[in-house]
């Protein structure tokens, strides 16, 4: 009678490993082996003690301007630009090595960058960067084919700022997965009409980078940009006079890719293989030749350790949530509360009203009570989310276990117009019926119009954060998630007032108060002041060493 263990470990050696996986290991251990040399080459250095106060800057900056964490530098990067290009001077007049050395000071500064690391050849490369798009909107405005010359310029800076992420930012290792990605879903997803072939390749790159890399709108468009111009990495004068002619077409093009009606049913596929590979990459990355060996000899150990990541990033999500619950709470509080609040007492007693302690105290307590109600009651993956994640990641590394049948996706088609009018219709009416019914409750309980006000513009600010915090844990489940009939209640009901708080955050952060005070009035003399007192350090510092201490 056979043994079985030496059964399972006959069958367990016939698997074989994906080319691409080995290329995608061989990569990460040679980033993770390499020994950056020691040379003489000068590095871009800032004083550490001024540092931090450009360091503590950028933390209160961002906790009046709600932003992705991964996304912070990409967004300083932006920031500095507008500041130096729009606000301290016309693009025309600034010189592009200037520019670009004051970048990656402040992006040093602020801990962006590592201290006394960065060769400083990489201003040039920069100033190569800001100069091309520099010239791009002067050849623009010059066009005079420009609906909106002001909301271009800023288009052209988030571009701009989004190369320059990329350069600062990119790996070999992320190269390879993306390929690696890339050349699985082509095969594996199938579009439904034929027309749209070519533009599934598009939204499958498009998607990677947006699931796996959480890339923001400007780094999707830059994409776009180098796919619809080719030999953008160097352009010259007359290529970049071309595009210039050429830009609100391409702005539309850019556009229509990005909200194209195939990117949501293809970024439903493409989220499942971001959880694989995701996984993947941190069992490489923690043990690149361990995790090979068990890969290649032993399946059954290497599904344990892949068990092991999946525990990990639970735990790590869950601890991520209640660490943007927090951040929520505190830039909600900084950039709405306190002006509601402010505004609460003297409003009610202007319209002749009576300051109501009771729903003040509810107003108060209210947000930071039902987020982390909300977080509380969140759950992370199961165990039959990790199996189906071993699953997957068997299927994007051994030959034997390669998908066989294809997703495929279907255009979705258009609704008639009587249809659409009917949807309308019912969405109205949940509308008025889900904020209706919180009405009704807070008049019950004596609240006022300026008390009812708030809390719903509370109600819907923390719902519509809560559904953003959560989406870090939700993104790492693969399972099909069971529909019930109370949860297809509460979704109908609860849509309404999601929708009223994405708006409400979208408009409130283009009027953020504090935002404007710190980028139009304290931002610039602020980095003024510490590039002065910098200079100044130098300064008595060089004068110390000539006298000789």
């Amino acid at each position: 009678m056979l043994n079985p263990t030496l059964t399972q470990r006959k069958n367990e050696n016939k698997t074989t490993i994906d080319e691409r996986a080995k290329k995608l290991f061989g990569v990460i251990y040679d980033e993770k082996e390499k020994v950056e040399p020691e040379n003489d080459e000068p590095k871009i250095k800032v004083s550490a003690l001024i540092s931090k106060m450009a360091f503590f800057y950028e933390k209160i900056r961002y906790s009046v301007d709600y932003k992705d964490e991964h996304l912070l530098r990409k967004y300083s990067i932006e920031r500095n630009l507008k500041r130096q290009l729009v606000i301290q001077g016309s693009i025309e007049k600034r010189k592009a090595g200037e520019v670009a050395r004051l970048l990656l000071t402040e992006l040093i500064r602020a801990d962006y960058l590592p201290n006394n690391k960065i060769p400083e050849t990489k201003i040039d490369e920069i100033a190569e960067v800001i100069n091309k798009y520099m010239k791009l909107n002067a050849y623009s405005l010059k066009s005079g084919r420009l609906k909106d010359k002001k909301g271009l310029t800023g288009w052209i800076i988030g571009i701009a700022a989004s190369e320059i992420e990329e350069r600062l930012g990119r790996t070999l290792s992320q190269e390879t997965l993306i390929n690696y990605m890339y050349e699985i879903l082509n095969k594996d997803i199938i579009v439904s009409d034929q027309n749209f072939e070519k533009d599934k390749e598009i939204q499958i790159y498009l998607g990677i980078n947006r699931n796996y890399f959480r890339f923001d709108r400007n780094m999707m468009e830059f994409i776009l940009f180098k796919y619809f111009n080719e030999g953008w990495g160097a352009p010259g004068d007359e290529q970049i006079a071309k595009i210039a002619n050429n830009l609100e077409f391409l702005k539309e093009a850019i556009g229509y890719q990005i909200d194209h009606p195939l990117s949501a049913r293809v970024d439903k596929v493409i989220g499942r293989y971001t959880v694989f590979f995701s996984v993947l990459t941190e069992v490489i990355e923690a043990d690149p030749i361990g995790a090979y060996n068990k890969m290649k000899n032993e399946p059954s150990e290497f599904e344990k350790t892949i068990k092991a990541v999946c525990e990990k990033k639970y735990k790590g999500a869950r601890s991520k949530l209640w660490r943007a619950a927090v951040r929520s709470i505190i830039y909600i509080f900084m950039t709405k509360m306190v002006l509601a609040f402010i505004l609460e007492v003297p409003v009610t007693q202007i319209l002749g009203q009576t300051v109501n302690a009771f729903s003040l105290a509810i107003n108060i307590g209210f947000p930071p009570i039902l987020l982390f109600i909300i977080v509380m009651f969140t759950s992370v993956p199961s165990d039959e989310n990790t199996k189906k994640i071993i699953e997957g990641i068997k299927q994007i590394t051994y030959v034997e276990f390669e998908r066989q049948e294809p997703y495929k996706i279907r255009v979705p088609l258009k609704k008639s117009g009587s249809l659409n009018t009917f949807f309308g219709l019912i969405y109205i009416i949940t509308f008025f019926a889900s904020f209706g019914f919180v009405v009704w409750l807070l008049t019950e309980i004596n609240f006022n119009f300026i008390s009812i006000t708030i809390f719903l513009f509370f109600l819907t600010l923390v719902s519509f954060f809560s559904l953003r915090i959560r989406k870090r844990v939700r993104e790492l489940v693969v399972t099909d998630q069971k529909e019930n009939f109370l949860g297809l209640l509460a979704d109908f009901f609860y849509t309404p007032i999601l929708a009223v708080g994405k708006w409400l955050s979208e408009k409130f952060s283009r009027m953020n108060v504090f935002v404007f005070v710190l980028d139009f009035i304290i931002e610039a003399p602020f980095k003024i002041f510490v590039e002065l007192t910098e200079e100044w350090t130098k300064y008595v510092r060089e004068r110390r060493e000539e006298l000789g201490q």
